[in-house]
């Protein structure tokens, strides 16, 4: 795992806000494990059917703060209207682009929702950017990035990256979640600046193994040691794994468990908590820290 310490290129603005999710909230010993509660606006509500109190960004809020997580990630309209009842109280992560999956996701892009500028303003710890590696827009992503990379640095504001393989060219070599995809997502975020970046657990398909390009078409590398490969590419930008959507417990504790033990930074589960009535997400909350201490 990589630690703070170890990241003297940081500057001082970014290493305080850092320290406040590694170390004062949440784990407590230099991990982080961050609730995002943006799948509103990238899902739709469909994804607060399974229980319609998630709908509500103040359960949400509740769970984080009670939870002991290190933070919460969300856009800036949720911020603005249900973070003043919890100010100080849970440090915010403000995803400043997004979109709505009603486009299909040949041509991937997330617009500005916001700003680093509305981040300091509101008092976050980080601002969050979705990029699409792979995309046909990835001109426009990559130049929209830039923007946001220029102001984070005058600000101080560390940057987490959510890099999403997707697009026609990254389905037909494998799928996002094949390695050669996420490994390819974490060196992007490495090379462009990002302090953190969110990445997807490596999921290779047998059926599209074959489409995955030389050298990944062949490797035969185990759950553990695909992770320990993305995390080693991603270099001194510290990696989240996302919980993706729900399974069952054992399979979400195993899945956080090998991402620990190979060096993760620390999780992003969303769906895998709030899904869930209060005394099971607690409780599942308390299960996944438990595990990363």
């Amino acid at each position: 795992m990589t630690h703070l310490d170890e990241l003297q290129h940081l500057s001082l603005g970014k290493r305080v806000r850092l320290h406040r999710l590694m170390y004062e909230h949440g784990p407590g010993n230099g991990k982080m494990m961050i609730l995002p509660i943006d799948q509103g606006l990238e899902h739709g509500p469909v994804d607060f059917f399974a229980h319609a109190e998630a709908g509500n960004a103040d359960y949400q809020f509740r769970l984080a703060v009670e939870g002991g997580f290190s933070g919460i990630a969300l856009h800036l309209g949720l911020a603005e209207k249900y973070a003043p009842k919890y100010a100080g109280k849970i440090p915010i992560v403000l995803k400043i682009n997004g979109k709505t999956r009603i486009p299909d996701a040949s041509r991937a892009l997330s617009p500005m929702t916001g700003s680093v500028e509305d981040a300091v303003r509101i008092g976050a710890d980080a601002v969050g950017y979705t990029l699409y590696v792979g995309s046909p827009n990835q001109v426009k992503d990559f130049t929209q990035f830039r923007k946001v990379k220029e102001d984070a640095e005058r600000y101080g504001m560390p940057i987490i990256m959510w890099a999403y393989p997707r697009g026609e060219a990254i389905d037909k070599k494998g799928g996002r979640d094949c390695l050669y995809a996420v490994d390819y997502a974490a060196r992007v975020a490495d090379e462009l600046g990002a302090d953190v970046v969110k990445l997807n657990v490596p999921a290779d398909s047998p059926k599209t193994k074959s489409q995955q390009p030389s050298p990944y078409d062949k490797l035969d590398l185990s759950l553990e040691e695909q992770v320990e490969k993305v995390i080693r590419t991603a270099g001194k930008t510290m990696v989240l794994f996302s919980g993706g959507g729900r399974v069952d417990d054992d399979a979400l504790l195993d899945r956080a468990r090998v991402c620990m033990e190979k060096g993760a930074t620390g999780l992003i589960f969303g769906r895998n908590i709030w899904q869930r009535e209060w005394d099971d997400a607690m409780a599942i909350a308390e299960k996944l820290k438990t595990l990363m201490r």
